[in-house]
């Protein structure tokens, strides 16, 4: 999420609302959703909660190529974030199907 923060602090100031703003709420609500579905008391609700955040890094991953096209942002570092968050989509997709076959 930080690394969402810096990199987009170069982005055009045109952007601010937008696009930036995009990648910035996407990648704070991963760890919000994970947090708020742990402080939930059913299974049901767990899931329900990794889905939302499994959600949000779709978002994620579908505004860091448009960002790389326009040429905001330090590549590298869009790159970095997009590989990070597939990364989280994959455990949070084990996560739902383990909680789900333990229901």
């Amino acid at each position: 999420m930080c690394d969402c923060y810096c990199t987009t602090e170069t982005f055009p100031p045109s952007e601010r609302y937008g696009l930036s703003g995009e990648l910035r709420r996407s990648a704070l609500s991963i760890p919000s959703n994970i947090a708020e579905g742990d402080g939930r008391d059913t299974p049901k609700e767990f899931i329900r909660f990794r889905r939302i955040t499994y959600g949000s890094g779709c978002e994620l991953e579908t505004h860091v190529p448009i960002a790389i096209r326009l040429s905001y942002g330090d590549r590298s570092n869009l790159e970095r974030i997009a590989s990070e968050v597939e990364q989280i989509r994959r455990m949070l997709f084990a996560i739902i199907r383990q909680v789900q076959a333990d229901i």
